[in-house]
C-alpha cells in the first residue's frame, strides 16, 4: 500500500465514520477501486487504526462533554455524568462479546469482495428510512406521540443501541447510522442519540487498538508488514483531521432530521456494489 492509497482511505474513513454510510463498507469499496489486496485480518487491523483516529477526533470535537464525564466517573461521583458513563459501558457489552468470541468469523467478511457490502448498505438504508418515516418525520411535523423525541437516553436505549452496534460490525452496515436510527426509533432525543452514538464507540475501538499494539510488539500483527509505517501514519492523520470536520457536520444533520437522504445514497451504492 502506498501513502497515497492510505491518504485516500484515511479521508474516506474520516467522512464515513460519522455520516451514516458505513466507513467499513466504503473502505472495502475503495480497496477494490485501488486494487489493494489485503487479507481479512490485514484489512480489519488497518481499519481499526483508522477508527482510532476518528475516535480521537470525537474526543477533540466533544471535549466539553467528554471531560466532565471522565472527571465524574473517575472521582466516583454519584451524578448524571457517572450514570451516563455506566450507560456507555452497558452499550459496549454486546460488541465486546462479538469481538472476543467471534473475531475470526468477523474477519472473514473483510477483504472478501463487495457482495456483503452491497447487502448491508441496503439494510442501512432501510434502517434510516424506518427511523425517518416512523419517528423523525412526525417529530418535525409536531404530531409525534407525547414524550417521543424529547427524553434522554435510558438504560434500555443504551443496551439496545449496543446490540445494534454489535451487529453493525459487518462491512456496509453503518455503525453510526444503525445506532442513531435505533435510538431515534426508540423515541430518544435526536441530539442526545447522536452524541451517545459517537461516545459509545470509544471504548471498543480503543480496546481493539490496545490488542493491536500488543500484536505489533510481539510480532503477531498482520498489518504492520503489509501496509508499512508511512502509510499507517498518513492514513491515521487524514482520518483524524477529516473526522473532526465530519463529526461537527453530522451533529447538525441529526438535529435537522436529514438522515433520510443518506438512505437514498446507501441504496444507490448498495446496488452499485452488487452489480460490480
Amino acid at each position: 500500500m502506498s501513502w497515497i492509497d492510505a491518504l485516500i482511505l484515511g479521508i474516506v474513513q474520516g467522512l464515513a465514520e460519522y455520516l451514516p454510510i458505513s466507513s467499513s463498507g466504503h473502505l472495502e469499496i475503495f480497496r477494490e477501486i485501488l486494487g489493494l489486496n489485503l487479507s481479512g485480518a490485514e484489512a480489519l487491523e488497518f481499519d481499526v487504526a483508522l477508527h482510532v483516529a476518528t475516535v480521537l477526533s470525537t474526543i477533540v470535537v466533544l471535549w466539553r462533554e467528554f471531560v466532565p464525564l471522565c472527571v465524574s466517573f473517575f472521582t466516583f461521583r454519584n451524578d448524571d455524568n457517572t450514570r451516563y458513563v455506566w450507560k456507555i459501558l452497558l452499550s459496549c457489552i454486546p460488541v465486546a462479546i462479538v469481538g472476543l468470541c467471534f473475531k475470526d468469523f468477523v474477519e472473514s467478511f473483510f477483504g472478501g469482495g463487495l457482495t456483503i457490502v452491497g447487502v448491508c448498505l441496503i439494510v442501512t438504508a432501510a434502517l434510516l428510512a424506518f427511523a425517518y418515516f416512523f419517528r423523525t418525520r412526525h417529530e418535525l411535523a409536531g404530531d409525534a406521540a407525547p414524550g417521543v423525541g424529547k427524553r434522554s437516553i435510558s438504560w434500555t436505549d443504551a443496551f439496545v443501541m449496543g446490540l445494534a452496534q454489535a451487529v453493525a460490525i459487518l462491512p456496509g452496515l453503518s455503525r453510526s447510522g444503525t445506532t442513531i436510527a435505533t435510538g431515534i426509533s426508540l423515541g430518544a432525543r435526536r441530539e442526545q442519540v447522536a452524541q451517545f452514538s459517537f461516545f459509545m464507540v470509544i471504548i471498543p475501538i480503543l480496546g481493539e487498538a490496545l490488542l493491536g499494539i500488543k500484536d505489533i510488539v510481539t510480532g503477531e500483527s498482520a498489518v504492520a508488514g503489509a501496509v508499512g509505517t508511512l502509510p499507517l501514519v498518513v492514513g491515521f492523520l487524514a482520518s483524524f483531521l477529516v473526522g473532526c470536520a465530519a463529526c461537527k457536520w453530522m451533529l447538525e444533520i441529526v438535529k435537522r432530521g436529514k438522515l433520510v437522504w443518506f438512505a437514498v445514497y446507501c441504496v444507490i451504492m448498495g446496488v452499485v456494489c452488487l452489480v460490480w
